[in-house]
């Protein structure tokens, strides 16, 4: 993955509050509606996955 810029991260944030009318808390409950749906999906994805496809790698929900 291609590290991003900061000028690409004020970006995202910027189009993030226009998508919510500058309105910081919507767009804050956006964002943590969409981190709790990815962790789901994320763990039923780990309880599908086999080991050999992915060569012993196993998704961690933490940022190391």
């Amino acid at each position: 993955m291609i590290p991003l810029t900061k000028e690409d991260i004020d970006f995202e944030v910027q189009a993030a509050l226009a998508w919510h009318d500058d309105d910081a808390c919507a767009t804050i409950s956006t964002l943590l509606e969409d981190i709790r749906h990815l962790r789901m999906q994320l763990l039923l994805t780990e309880g599908a996955m086999s080991r050999g496809m992915t060569r012993g790698w196993t998704p961690t929900l933490e940022r190391k």
